[in-house]
């Protein structure tokens, strides 16, 4: 049985959370952090973390950028391994990490998602294929009304994938409204819309001459992220330090 630490515990991420391991036979949430405690989740729940006292093989952080270094601190002061979900982290932060990795494994990813970080790999034995053969490559993310930043970051790690695989010889264009010219060979168009409820969409277009071939992946709730959490919590605790992600997730190792 893999205890867990849920940090963020009454946010909406982590009672999703909290459901899926209640359900979960080879996991349990040990102990909540939260800034408050007015929530029934079958597990205490400290306001300070430098409090909790629950012993715990991993912990999952869901909560919010301004909380990192508290995490940091005590995931290293107790060599518990963290997965780090909360986004909009600085680079001063994203330091802070690499750093930590260095004392207590830690799993950090630009999104939790199994489908996603599927598709990374997917996308890169395509772009050898087709993007070697001449086809161009477009990314389109589709997001709800709400959500502030744009490109998403998973349309920018798609994009540092397809890049990745083509030996970082592309470069990424957000905005053709101002140019007056035909795309070059070296470009990735990045495109975002934003409206409504959406969770989450996510295409990889590679266009070629009289054909397109498409790799799409669509969020139907944020579950997805949850579960992708969970099984990233299980195959963290008992790792040795180092700075883990997804792929590492997938394939096992």
């Amino acid at each position: 049985m893999i205890k867990m630490i849920m940090i963020g515990c009454n946010g909406h991420m982590g009672q999703v959370i909290s459901g899926l391991v209640r359900d979960d036979p080879e996991a349990q949430i040990a102990a909540g952090i939260d800034v408050t405690d007015d929530r029934e989740n079958g597990y205490p729940v400290f306001t300070d973390i430098r409090k909790c006292d629950v012993a715990a093989d991993v912990a999952i952080d869901f909560s919010a950028p301004q909380a990192l270094d508290g995490v940091l601190e005590y995931c290293v002061g107790h060599q518990v391994p963290a997965v780090l979900c909360s986004t909009g982290l600085s680079e001063r932060q994203l330091a802070q990490i690499s750093e930590a990795s260095k004392k207590v494994a830690v799993l950090k990813s630009a999104n939790m998602s199994l489908g996603i970080n599927t598709l990374l790999h997917l996308i890169q034995e395509a772009a050898k294929v087709l993007a070697g053969a001449g086809f161009d490559m477009e990314v389109v993310e589709k997001h709800h009304r709400l959500k502030k930043d744009a490109p998403s970051g998973t349309a920018l790690a798609l994009a540092d994938s397809l890049n990745e695989a083509m030996g970082d010889a592309y470069h990424y264009v957000y905005d053709r409204s101002q140019r007056v010219q035909a795309r070059d060979d070296k470009e990735i168009g990045l495109s975002a819309v934003r409206g409504g409820t959406i969770v989450g969409e996510h295409d990889v277009i590679f266009a070629g001459p009289d054909e397109v071939v498409t790799f799409s992946h669509t969020a139907y709730s944020k579950a997805v992220f949850g579960k992708g959490a969970v099984e990233a919590a299980k195959f963290l605790a008992g790792k040795p330090a180092g700075y883990y992600d997804m792929s590492d997730v997938i394939s096992g190792t």
